[in-house]
């Protein structure tokens, strides 16, 4: 029986000690797991790297993070100093400044980090949400691997060390300018002009979507004059000498974007004015190398952030369900809130096996996803880089929609509170899993892409032996029945057509695709908890 008392004597005293406290790696057996598993020579140095990594990140990366999400610390735009001058400066606060360059400074594309370090490292700082750092790792990420192939003159190759072992201390970050007003995914469809005058590449045009624009360099599409084909560039934000002056390099920052979520990153509108440029492989081959390079990269971490929101969103919610109490009980104890809470650690525990599967056979594929265009590669090969290029984007549309719909089960097991904001960071993470949904390609651009991929893919790579070979090992019943689903939805003509037949087909493919890859992860799922 419970009597009036005007001197509640509740608190949440009991959760917050927990979770301040709360070290993410050692709070994660089954993430120990996967490392043993996927990356068993390493596990030494992987697992005394994390240990040495995860108190920074759970509690003063974490505290920086939430810091800097306040609204009153949102960043802004200053146009002009004191003095008329045009500066375009990101004021961001002190909190967002010092976390990033700790982040930073661990290194992560050194030469130094092994694929496996870096992939557990940035498991472990995504947890903390984007912090207007998790976009920059992964831009940063995708110029460094574009240069690694590309690096052929002294601008370039310096600006490859400036991001991967820094100068003076000072690790350079990276963005990604693609998208324009007429249509972000269209990239062929850019307007933006690269000019060349006297051995000296210039752009002129608008870039619309321009996120981490407080970048030290970015990776950006334009047209060289007179061609219809895409081209890749890199342009530093300031010339030599200029930073400190504030002079960008001939260019305007025309305002920034005010975002659902990552609030704390910048997004921006562009104008180049002669901006000067350093062309990136060859002149005709940037959708290429912007989708078989670049965003390779950001998708497989899209993969890689959903599997960190969610592992954090499902521990605090476990958590919290044990020490909450209604009707007398645990909250953790009423079938429905342990029936969420299981389905919600099952989707964690499926989507970081099937990111560190899916990362694995990406760095086993020798010249990554750009050779496929080899028309005089043997098949087995060609088939193995499509079967990983749409197992990519198969990932991307799939985890990002799974990672919004655990986080939304994660907050209503804190019921009111968890939609407080100063009581929780889910409702933070929730908004900025929302923005990787449609980051590098919203779900509808993705599945018409892969419906074409396979479509043109099939005389050479049948789409009955695309699923065999991506469930390989898996139920033979269900791997027959998408096997025959695929083969009838493939045939359909296209995805384009406005008739009725095919926004059935649509309807089915886009369950399908979910399927497809909620079987590849289940599978990756199996093969860990057996080993």
């Amino acid at each position: 029986m419970t009597f009036p008392n005007p001197g509640n004597p509740y608190s949440f005293d009991d959760f917050l000690e927990w979770r301040n406290c709360a070290d993410y790696y050692q709070e994660d057996p089954f993430f120990q797991k996967i490392i043993r598993y996927y990356a068993p020579e390493e596990w030494p140095s992987l697992d005394a790297a994390a240990k040495k990594l995860s108190p920074k990140v759970s509690l003063g990366w974490k505290k920086l993070a939430e810091e800097a999400a306040v609204p009153e610390k949102r960043p802004y735009i200053m146009h002009y100093d004191g003095h008329n001058h045009r500066i375009d400066r990101i004021v961001r606060p002190l909190e967002t400044l010092t976390l990033e360059k700790e982040v930073f400074c661990e290194r992560l594309f050194s030469s130094a980090t092994t694929p496996f370090e870096k992939l557990v490292k940035m498991y472990l700082i995504y947890q903390n949400g984007e912090a207007c750092v998790s976009c920059p790792i992964t831009c940063t990420e995708g110029m460094v691997a574009l240069l690694e192939q590309y690096a052929d003159t002294p601008e370039l190759k310096q600006i490859l060390t400036h991001c991967k072992e820094g100068i003076n201390g000072e690790f350079a970050i990276g963005a990604q300018y693609l998208s324009e007003i007429q249509g972000g995914s269209d990239v062929p469809a850019n307007l933006v002009e690269a000019v060349e005058e006297n051995g000296t590449w210039r752009l002129f045009g608008d870039k619309f979507f321009c996120s981490a624009t407080h970048a030290d360099y970015a990776v950006v599409t334009a047209k060289p004059r007179g061609s219809e084909k895409v081209a890749l560039f890199v342009v530093p934000s300031w010339l030599e000498g200029n930073k400190e002056k504030e002079i960008r390099n001939s260019y305007t920052i025309n305002r920034i974007k005010w975002k659902m979520g990552t609030s704390e990153l910048t997004t921006a509108e562009i104008s180049f004015q002669g901006a000067i440029a350093y062309p990136v492989g060859p002149l005709d081959r940037g959708v290429a190398n912007v989708t078989g390079i670049v965003l390779a990269y950001s998708r497989l971490t899209v993969g890689i952030t959903s599997a960190a929101f969610m592992a954090r969103s499902v521990r605090e919610a476990k958590e919290y369900s044990k020490k909450r109490s209604a009707f007398t009980l645990p909250i953790k104890e009423f079938p429905l809130v342990r029936l969420q809470l299981n389905r919600m650690e099952t989707m964690s525990r499926q989507t970081i096996a099937g990111t560190f599967k899916l990362y694995e056979e990406f760095l086993k594929l020798e010249g990554g996803l750009t050779k496929s265009m080899n028309a005089d590669e043997p098949v087995d090969m060609k088939q193995k880089r499509f079967k990983i290029r749409e197992l990519i984007m198969l990932q991307k549309i799939t985890s990002s929609w799974d990672c919004t719909d655990v986080l939304r089960s994660a907050m209503s097991i804190f019921g009111g509170h968890g939609v407080m904001e100063d009581f929780s960071a889910l409702p933070r993470l929730y908004r900025d899993a929302a923005i990787n949904e449609l980051w590098e390609g919203p779900r509808n651009v993705l599945l018409t892409q892969i419906h074409r991929d396979f479509q043109r893919a099939a005389s050479w790579y049948a789409p009955a032996d695309v699923i065999k070979d991506i469930l390989k090992d898996g139920d033979k019943t269900v791997i027959s029945r998408l096997q025959q689903e695929a083969i009838e939805l493939v045939a359909h003509p296209s995805l384009m057509m406005p008739d009725d037949k095919t926004l059935e087909i649509c309807d089915r493919w886009d369950r399908f695709c979910h399927e497809l890859t909620h079987a590849f992860q289940n599978l990756a799922l199996e093969e860990v908890e057996k080993s």
